[in-house]
């Protein structure tokens, strides 16, 4: 059974608050519930962490190196777009495989939302695809 921590970013706990026409109205415990339940019959084990801190999402990357995940499902948020640090911890703890998700398309927002820093660090992205874009990124890790 593979080991796999999904990693959520800056503003993530405001899910089924903010921008409900953009990130839907499903609230954050409501969505780690809905990706475990997607995921209960393909033999992985989940974690959850969300920090609105850049450093403890970096910390948060380290532990799951020396506690030997299996992969990693992050969705920085904003920190997506500028965040050096969160590239520099996930090429760090290569060989650990890392899927960037997005709920919205990044690539059909606002300018400055086009680029991602961190997905270049990352085997894989999946942008647009609401929840179940974690439910994908799970998927492409336990291949």
């Amino acid at each position: 059974m593979k080991k796999i921590m999904i990693i959520n970013g800056v503003n993530l706990n405001m899910l089924g608050i903010r921008e409900k026409n953009i990130y839907g109205a499903m609230d954050y415990s409501k969505m780690c519930d809905y990706i475990r339940e997607k995921c209960k019959d393909k033999q992985v084990e989940l974690e959850f962490y969300q920090s609105n801190c850049e450093g403890q999402l970096v910390d948060c990357l380290h532990k799951c190196y020396f506690d030997k995940f299996d992969g990693i499902v992050i969705n920085p948020g904003a920190y997506t777009h500028y965040s050096y640090a969160l590239f520099d911890a996930i090429k760090a703890i290569a060989p650990l495989k890392v899927v960037e998700v997005h709920i919205s398309d990044i690539n059909t927002r606002e300018s400055f939302r086009h680029i991602s820093v961190t997905a270049p660090a990352c085997v894989a992205q999946v942008v647009g695809k609401g929840i179940d874009g974690y439910v994908e990124a799970v998927d492409i890790l336990n291949k």
